[in-house]
């Protein structure tokens, strides 16, 4: 038996790690978390110091059981578990649930898992910080104490089985307060003159640097322009550079891949998870941007053999996060001269982007040269400006160039042709285009964990299990939206006259954006109302910098629970006693039939249309659409989901009615359902009798063939092919049928057999 026991947080670090220890160390995984508050119950006694009651999880006794073994039979335990505050709270999990012996228990940390860095972490142990395991604990508990007490008031005052957190929903504020600003914007249009001249075969392309308000103003230029002669005024050459980026903290490497590689903030931190864990990368929850000396060295050291001395400049870089702590570095590669990587395709991709941004950021700036032409008009005071940079020295540009989130129009600005002063210029193209100012931009999740790490909102741990967490809650949507057709004027100069004319174009369109949801936006405003002191985005901010004091050993963290506590939970009671139902409901107008009031609002079930008041007895409900809002539906468009169901006509005896439901459109038939799709030319609204009863015939054949036996003795009980082979199907229960059967030939008390045997589905506790 080994006479050490390392424990380490993942099966993946476990197998890199062994290979660099000897045979006398024995490495094994926690999987994670041992130890945590269970789900169902509150699990913190309130009136003893907040203390928290943690239980070890169901799928980790047989686990801990064999660590327990383990850790007796050996003479020292290295807890090895990650070096942030959540790692450190794992170790000290692991130390109590094994009842682990301080005299024999060693802590260590690293930032990348190489032999050095492994190796040097075995010669400085430590003892597990209990200072960050108290922030970590903070954290846990108090948002426990936000999500127990706040979810039940939004259960009672919103709808059943919503949730809040006190940082998903400043979150979601985030994103209700954008689409607000956005819905109150009001696009500006104004005419941008852009002027193309021909340089007996290279192009010139000149803009005029304002733009006019009207198209009077516009058309008065133009006409000012004809006849005229246009030349080089005046030519200025400036020197200037641009200098690289920082290396990457986990907050811009999620934003840059999301840029660069469409990476979803998830997918970024699994994949450099996997990287950080082969030992490709140094940690990758981290908010410093600081490397080591040994790093900047073979950083200096690749450049100038891969590019040259002249492009190698050591630079050190300060965090401006506010208690950035969580790790020692920013995360690089851990071989600087491994340019590329074996492995996964999206491994080798965000590593290809981490090498390239920390080589890039100890390299020489790049020398441009900006030139700035101001081309004079004979017939106007107006002058054209042509700009263009020529790069003198790539520096940095020859690895990388940081992602940009602008969405602005491209610019005219590029590389320009030989000019000088005096040269008369051949106009080949004049034109004032009609162009609308945009609203704010929606929020990815990238350009949200910056917002949110602006603010001091979460920390680099927290960012992306966010941004998950609203949009399995139902808050908020990442979609894409396609945009409107918009109407726009263009005025040509066409020798001695200007050509006005209409053109169209798709504005609006919305790529991988995050939306939130009616029911988001309803819980945010009941949430703000009532409790805005913890939605407030300084409060949120503070709690993270009294949680980095907890670290530091400043802060007892007891005592900031006991501070929050006391006031917060006040607000609840008298929210859930004074506070009105919130449904955001939204009167549209009235029904022209029967005259009562349409309403919009957020219903037991979700988004809905109703016809009559709270109080009439014969009300009409109707669900609304996946794309469509209480927010901006209109009476129009509520009256027409009134439509549905839609009775269509008989086939053989029974009425087909066509209907949207949970899972889209659909025809009904019996108790049978088909699927309707618009992408078919179907509607709900308009399905014939004749199309239905073929999607109707469609639907029985392709049963009728996927139907392999059926039986006697119970007509609900029939075995059929599937997509992924024949299985049992009993009532609403689906039977896996074992390989070793053939399907075809299964009797009756077999499969009475295999449908006893099989797990049944349980239903969750509710929870009082």
């Amino acid at each position: 038996m080994s006479k050490n026991l390392v424990i380490v947080e993942s099966p993946a670090k476990a197998k890199t790690i062994e290979g660099y220890l000897g045979k006398d160390f024995t490495v094994k995984s926690s999987y994670g978390h041992v130890r945590d508050l269970p789900k169902s119950d509150l699990a913190i006694d309130i009136e003893n110091g907040f203390k928290p009651v943690y239980e070890v999880s169901a799928d980790k006794k047989k686990l801990l059981a064999e660590l327990k073994s383990l850790a007796k039979k050996a003479e020292i335990v290295w807890l090895a578990t990650d070096e942030d505050r959540e790692g450190e709270a794992i170790s000290w999990h692991l130390a109590e649930a094994l009842g682990l012996d301080v005299a024999n228990t060693r802590r260590i940390v690293f930032s990348e898992i190489t032999k050095t860095a492994i190796l040097k972490a075995i010669e400085n142990p430590r003892q597990v910080d209990i200072n960050l395991v108290n922030a970590q604990q903070a954290r846990r508990v108090l948002d426990r104490l936000v999500g127990f007490e706040l979810s039940p008031v939004l259960w009672k005052k919103v709808k059943p089985a919503l949730s809040a957190g006190r940082v998903q929903s400043v979150a979601v504020r985030i994103l209700v307060e954008r689409e607000r600003e956005i819905t109150a914007f009001n696009a500006e249009s104004s005419f941008r003159v852009v002027a193309i001249f021909d340089l007996d075969g290279p192009e010139l392309k000149a803009e005029l640097p304002h733009r006019f308000n009207t198209e009077k103003e516009a058309m008065a230029f133009l006409n000012d322009c004809i006849g005229s002669t246009f030349d080089i005024a005046n030519l200025e050459t400036k020197p200037s550079k641009k200098s690289p980026a920082a290396p990457f903290t986990t907050s811009t490497l999620q934003q840059e891949a999301a840029r660069k590689l469409g990476f979803s903030v998830t997918q970024t931190m699994v994949v450099a998870q996997k990287l950080y864990e082969s030992g490709r990368i140094t940690y990758m929850r981290t908010d410093s941007v600081n490397l080591s000396d040994l790093a900047l060295a073979s950083a200096s050291e690749e450049i100038k053999r891969s590019y040259g001395a002249e492009f190698a400049q050591t630079r050190k870089y300060t965090s401006k996060s506010k208690g950035a702590q969580e790790a020692h570095e920013a995360i690089r590669p851990t071989d600087m001269s491994a340019h590329r990587i074996e492995g996964e395709r999206n491994e080798q991709r965000l590593y290809e982007l981490i090498w390239k941004r920390t080589l890039a950021s100890q390299m020489a700036d790049a020398q441009l040269e900006k030139t700035t032409a101001t081309i004079a008009i004979s017939g106007s005071k107006e002058q054209l400006q042509a700009k263009g940079e020529v790069i003198k020295f790539e520096g940095f540009l020859k690895v990388y160039l940081e992602g940009t989130d602008d969405e602005d129009e491209e610019s005219t600005k590029g590389m320009l042709p030989p000019l000088s002063v005096g040269q008369v210029l051949n106009l080949s193209k004049l034109n004032a285009t009609e162009r609308f100012s945009q609203h704010p931009p929606r929020y990815t999740e990238a350009s949200l964990v910056r917002k949110m790490e602006e603010l001091g909102i979460g920390r680099p741990s927290t960012y992306a299990p966010t941004i998950s967490t609203v949009q399995k809650r139902g808050y908020v949507v990442k979609e894409d939206r396609d945009g409107s057709e918009r109407k726009f004027r263009v005025l040509t100069l066409e020798k001695d006259k200007v050509v006005a004319e209409t053109q169209s174009e798709t504005a609006g369109t919305e790529r991988g954006k995050l939306f939130p949801t009616d029911i988001g936006i309803v819980v945010n405003d009941f949430l703000v109302l009532n409790f805005g002191d913890i939605l407030d985005y300084n409060f949120t901010a503070k709690v993270e910098e009294e949680f980095d004091g907890i670290a530091q050993g400043e802060v007892q963290w007891t005592t900031m629970i006991k501070g929050f506590y006391s006031g917060f939970h006040k607000s609840v009671e008298r929210t859930i006693e004074t506070s009105e139902r919130a449904t955001g409901e939204r009167e549209l107008g009235n029904d022209p039939e029967s005259g009562k009031p349409v309403i919009a609002r957020i219903g037991r079930f979700g988004p809905m249309v109703q016809i009559g008041a709270s109080d009439d007895e014969e009300k009409r409900f109707a669900s609304l659409l996946p794309d469509q809002s209480i927010t901006n539906i209109t009476l129009e468009q509520a009256l027409t989901l009134f439509q549905l169901p839609r009775k269509l006509g008989e086939f053989e005896g029974t009425m087909i009615s066509a209907a949207i439901g949970r899972f889209g459109p659909y025809v009904k038939y019996g108790s049978m359902f088909v699927s309707i799709k618009e992408a078919d030319g179907d509607s709900p609204y308009t399905i014939t009798l004749q199309r239905a009863v073929e999607l109707i015939k469609n639907k029985i054949e392709a049963d009728a063939k996927s139907l392999l036996k059926v039986f006697d003795e119970d007509p609900d009980v029939r075995v059929l092919e599937g997509r992924f082979g024949p299985y049992i199907k009993a009532g609403k229960q689906n039977v896996k049928i074992p390989k070793n059967k053939v399907a075809t030939e299964l009797t009756w008390d077999e499969v009475k057999a295999l449908i006893e045997a099989a797990p049944k589905k349980t239903t969750a506790r509710k929870r009082k």
